[in-house]
């Protein structure tokens, strides 16, 4: 019954560690240095789908997204941010 749980713990942490690393290393690839994890564009350091809290660089992606009623957020709008 312990082992079972502990899998359990193991994948749904390794679910969020999945989802949010492409957008970082997609951020570097495209020459987003000051990207370097999750806390880059939420206050959370492991953000849940849909219940994390964006800073302030989150929402200006966010904005973006909805200003061009775009399906998913493009990291290369982060060449207009004007934030920290």
């Amino acid at each position: 019954m312990r082992t079972a749980t502990l899998i359990a713990a193991a994948m749904i942490l390794s679910v969020s560690a999945q989802a949010k690393l492409p957008f970082v290393k997609q951020a570097k690839e495209l020459g987003f240095t000051e990207i370097t994890s999750c806390k880059s564009c939420h206050v959370d350091a492991m953000p849940k789908k849909g219940a994390s809290t964006a800073n302030e660089r989150g929402k200006f992606l966010l904005k973006m997204k909805a200003d061009k009623k775009a399906a998913e957020v493009d990291l290369n709008w982060l060449k207009e941010y004007k934030g920290k």
